[in-house]
């Protein structure tokens, strides 16, 4: 879900935020808004999850949207689901949990490494003013940008690129948020924050890893470990 590829592609929709368009027939929409709204207060809020802005955007999202067919029955559930390159579709509670850590304000600016099917891109585009998602793969970014702009997306771009290094010419950002895992945090990441900025990220070896949440205070980097958590790996240029 993040890493490199050669060369970059880009989406920039700069009005708004979104006027959605259904993809799925009435009688599936309303199926799907049921059961969106009892993972929010039962897999999130039962569990938690407090923050109101993240709630109200998870139960507008419409994950289903973002996961294949053939798992499109499993949308709600609390489960990583996967997508295509290998790559998966995070748990909803995972998702929520680093959200609310990250306390996005209307007026943030995010980066995204790794945006996958692009459901937390959607997410965070719900949340704040500005969301640039840096994607390895190809195809999964082209399917993404598809997707959100059907969606009615208009405050995010997509880019094909490395993501451990960030997108230095659009820094710098008030929250980053990583879906892939690193063995330590990035410091071209990390350099990337705003003053009073923030970074969530999962460290680890690859079959365990943990949500760290790093802040710029100062000047200084305060890190506050969170949930445990698995992740696919973070691929820098180097590695591919």
């Amino acid at each position: 879900m993040s890493g490199f590829a050669a060369g970059r592609n880009r989406i920039d929709h700069s009005e708004g935020v979104r006027s959605a368009k259904p993809m799925t027939s009435s009688a599936e929409a309303a199926t799907f808004a049921v059961l969106r709204l009892r993972m929010v207060e039962y897999q999130l809020r039962a569990r938690g999850i407090s923050d109101g802005r993240v709630l109200d955007a998870m139960s507008r999202v419409p994950r289903h949207e973002f996961t294949p067919e053939r798992y499109r029955d499993q949308a709600y559930e609390d489960h990583p689901l996967p997508i295509a390159e290998g790559q998966t579709i995070s748990q909803p509670y995972i998702v929520a949990s680093m959200l609310e850590a990250l306390s996005i304000a209307p007026e943030d600016r995010v980066l995204e490494v790794g945006t996958g099917s692009g459901y937390v891109t959607a997410l965070l585009a719900e949340l704040a003013s500005y969301v640039v998602s840096v994607e390895r793969h190809a195809v999964l970014a082209e399917a993404a940008r598809d997707l959100l702009a059907r969606l009615g997306y208009r405050n995010l771009e997509v880019i094909v690129g490395d993501g451990s290094q960030g997108l230095v010419e659009n820094a710098p950002y008030d929250a980053i948020l990583v879906s892939a895992a690193a063995a330590e945090v990035p410091q071209p990441l990390v350099v990337q924050l705003a003053e009073g900025g923030r970074m969530i990220i999962p460290v680890g070896p690859a079959d365990c890893q943990q949500l760290q949440l790093v802040q710029n205070q100062n000047g200084k980097l305060r890190t506050t470990l969170r949930e445990p958590c698995r992740f696919v790996p973070l691929i820098s240029g180097d590695d591919d």
